[in-house]
């Protein structure tokens, strides 16, 4: 006798029914599987993008803004602070390595980050082709960016004012592509990088008023032709600002000191990325917590479910469990057949919760192509799934405990002489 093609025999006898538990079940272990998937890359890409980064310093505004805009590129950032303060910082004798950010511009929704060759090196950026930038509005494209807009080296284009897109074009210059970034898996990929001059000179282009136009025109010229600071900071002796400045402590002793003395002896603000971060988790683990909660009771439903379709379909077919005895199946086997019955609704709806919770979370990616959750793999199978398969197995067995006993217990002579 083959149980387990019997079982299913009776599963399909009743396909609405069937259906509508292993719906129901997969819903609930969808939620939790998308769940999963965000929460695991969420926290690897929130931590890769904040290696080596110390301390992000900006202008004063919210501490969480100012990371998610500095380090993330998620959000606006909270304004910008002057050079000369910025370079004063990086000469304190707390301070290892500092690296310059000016930002403003985008194009088709990707950011244009203004800053020097120290911040590809600080992901370990390899270019795929073509080199880092030398000259005024040359810029190197993230592999995402490449990939979404299709431009490779010696491609030109113009950006767009504003950190989102939609706003007016800078049309009097435009950036020429001299590198592609190979596929790094973290914040490069989303960014278009460029010199903080190129930055600069795109906005001092439109502030110019017309009375100084010529004079400003052959400046401009000239300065497209010079060579930008590929280290540190640009030489400038203009008061020029900047929009966030990356900051690697040089000893522990930093970590106390600098953050309160940036915070309260200068126009600027300090925000640690470890300390936001976790603060940040922290606000989103309780709506992740109250998703889990609800995912949880949706999988009780489904197991009540089960268990009231297993027992009502065991009062409708005693006599079927009797004839089977009287051929000669044992009650152990019956026992295991209405076993093999939950299991495979559960096993079901778990394979089919998982294949929706990814489903989900493309759908989800395909809504928000330039944020951080663009940048998450949908199709990526976690070890913490096979999880998802063994809560729903023992919810099946769990609804089945009691009408597979009842089958147990099924007495060949009463069924028979009831018929």
């Amino acid at each position: 006798m083959n149980l387990l093609k019997l079982s299913w025999k009776y599963l399909t006898f009743r396909p609405l029914s069937t259906g509508l538990n292993v719906l129901l079940l997969a819903l609930g272990l969808a939620i939790i599987t998308v769940l999963l998937l965000i929460q695991d890359q969420f926290e690897k890409k929130m931590t890769k993008d904040a290696a080596g980064i110390d301390l992000v310093v900006g202008a004063k505004g919210s501490p969480l803004q100012l990371i998610l805009a500095g380090v993330y590129h998620v959000d606006f950032p909270t304004g910008n602070i002057p050079l000369a303060e910025a370079q004063k910082l990086s000469r304190n004798r707390l301070v290892k390595n500092t690296i310059p950010l000016a930002m403003g511009d985008n194009y088709q929704g990707f950011r244009i980050v203004g800053t020097n060759h120290d911040y590809p090196s600080l992901y370990e950026g390899k270019l795929a082709q073509g080199e880092l930038w030398t000259l005024p509005f040359e810029v190197v494209l993230g592999a995402e960016v490449a990939a979404k807009t299709g431009y490779q080296v010696g491609d030109t284009f113009v950006g767009s004012h504003g950190i989102s897109a939609g706003s007016h074009d800078h049309d009097a210059n435009e950036f020429k592509v001299v590198g592609v970034l190979d596929l790094q898996s973290n914040v490069l990929d989303r960014l278009i990088l460029t010199s903080i001059e190129s930055v600069w000179l795109t906005h001092e282009e439109e502030t110019e008023s017309d009375s100084s136009a010529t004079v400003a025109h052959q400046h401009h010229a000239a300065d497209l032709t010079r060579e930008v600071a590929l280290k540190g900071f640009p030489k400038t002796d203009e008061a020029k600002e900047i929009t966030t400045l990356l900051v690697q402590y040089r000893n522990p002793m930093a970590a106390i000191q600098l953050p309160r003395m940036i915070n309260s002896g200068t126009s600027m603000q300090a925000a640690s990325p470890s300390f936001e971060m976790n603060r940040l988790f922290e606000l989103l683990g309780v709506g992740i917590s109250l998703l889990q909660g609800l995912a949880i009771v949706i999988i009780g439903i489904s197991g009540l479910g089960i268990f009231i379709a297993l027992y009502n379909s065991l009062k409708e077919r005693k006599y079927d469990l009797a004839i089977l005895r009287a051929i000669g199946a044992s009650r152990l086997q019956l026992l295991f057949l209405i076993f093999l019955e939950g299991i495979m609704l559960t096993f079901l709806g778990a394979i089919i919760g998982i294949f929706l919770g990814h489903s989900f979370l493309s759908v989800i990616i395909s809504l928000n192509e330039q944020g951080v959750v663009g940048s998450l793999q949908p199709w990526i199978f976690l070890k913490e799934e096979l999880w998802v398969v063994a809560y729903a197995l023992a919810v099946g067995i769990l609804a089945s405990v009691i009408p597979a006993f009842a089958a147990y217990q099924t007495s060949i002579a009463k069924q028979l002489t009831k018929a």
